[in-house]
């Protein structure tokens, strides 16, 4: 009976192991592009999938991502969205563009 406990135990912490290694950890900060300023509150999402998180008050964010993942996409109201290449990178910086427009005129009634 204790050989079947201790296979079982190897066999379930092997699992552990293995399902920890195929992730691996993105982290880095989203400024600005017009003042190198810090945005907090930027969605962060893995392109395909519904892993994500947000930016915290500096900016700053963490996401652990599969080994898989190749793109994030950056997303803030009042800011153009933005797809960055992770492939091979632990870190990255994201500069932020605002997508103001112009209104030509404007009608009150």
């Amino acid at each position: 009976m204790r050989k079947v406990t201790l296979l079982l135990t190897c066999l379930f912490l092997l699992g552990i192991a293995a399902a920890n290694a195929q992730t691996r950890r993105v982290s880095g900060n989203v400024v600005g592009a017009d003042d190198g300023k810090p945005i907090p509150g930027v969605s962060i999402l893995v392109k395909g999938t519904t892993l994500g998180t947000i930016s915290d008050l500096d900016g700053k964010f963490t996401l652990n991502v599969p080994n898989t993942a190749k793109t994030l996409v950056f997303s803030f109201v009042g800011m153009n969205s933005q797809d960055v290449d992770i492939t091979g990178k632990s870190t990255v910086t994201v500069s932020m563009k605002s997508s103001a427009t112009e209104m030509d005129e404007v009608v009150v009634t």
